[in-house]
């Protein structure tokens, strides 16, 4: 049986939320605040009913239930790559914090992130709700909702996707580590500073136990030198923002 020749509004809508959903329940932008499910469900309807309600290319044409399984697969898809741009951006903040983690001897230290039940690392997790309230002071959300509409325009509803283009996806997830070292820079050159003058004082005086001296001695540097370099940080978190949407970019309209 025909579902229609032509997509009808609510039948867009669903098809719009499959893709925003993804995107709103899988990124931390929004699992960060905390918000119960059937909260984000009601937003993810509400943000596609006013997104194809403002859409002005045409709807793709599904006339059969198996067209409808493909395209709500597309769109999954289509949200999932989205997604994984939003998440590989603010997983550079916590792979920063990890290898800062790391440095300071934070490694066997640990926090439990309630959205995910999963261990998080202590300075990653500060540094990426740093990032999102930041995110959110620059009017990154703004952003996000013009990627959204921007993406509908692109990649209608219910049109088929052309491929995946992996190189984007590759370049992303390199991007990542890129940006992770250029935030825990400053403190990686501090706390390495700081270990060659232990090992001098090591073969200088070698009845001080340098090792119970350097532990705290790095952990007090470090958290002062991130402290210092949070201030000087704003270029670089801009840099990691601008960077998920010049992938959204690239991805839509390659």
């Amino acid at each position: 049986m025909a579902i229609s020749a032509q997509l009808p509004w609510l039948l867009t809508v669903m098809l719009v939320s499959v893709r925003l959903g993804v995107v709103v329940i899988l990124t931390p932008v929004f699992s960060l605040i905390g918000l119960p499910v059937k909260i984000r469900l009601l937003f993810v309807l509400a943000l596609s009913a006013l997104l194809v309600s403002g859409m002005e290319s045409g709807l793709a044409v599904i006339d059969s239930p198996a067209s409808l399984a493909i395209a709500a697969a597309h769109e999954l898809l289509i949200g999932g790559l989205l997604a994984f741009g939003l998440f590989a951006g603010f997983a550079t903040f916590q792979f920063a914090g990890r290898i800062m983690d790391i440095q300071l001897g934070f490694g066997v230290a640990g926090l439990i992130d309630p959205t995910t039940r999963s261990a998080a690392p202590l300075l990653g997790t500060i540094l990426n709700m740093t990032a999102v309230l930041t995110f959110f002071v620059i009017g990154g959300h703004r952003l996000l909702l013009k990627g959204l509409a921007f993406s509908l325009q692109q990649m209608p509803p219910g049109a088929p996707l052309k491929g995946i283009p992996l190189d984007q996806v590759l370049a992303q997830f390199g991007a990542m580590f890129v940006f992770a070292a250029l935030l825990a820079a400053p403190v990686m050159t501090v706390v390495l500073l700081v270990d060659i003058a232990m090992s001098v004082m090591s073969r200088t005086m070698p009845q001080m136990n340098v090792f119970i001296i350097g532990l705290p001695l790095k952990i007090l540097v470090g958290l002062i030198v991130l402290a210092i370099s949070l201030g000087f940080l704003g270029p670089a978190f801009s840099l990691v923002f601008s960077g998920i949407f010049t992938s959204w970019q690239a991805l839509l309209t390659h």
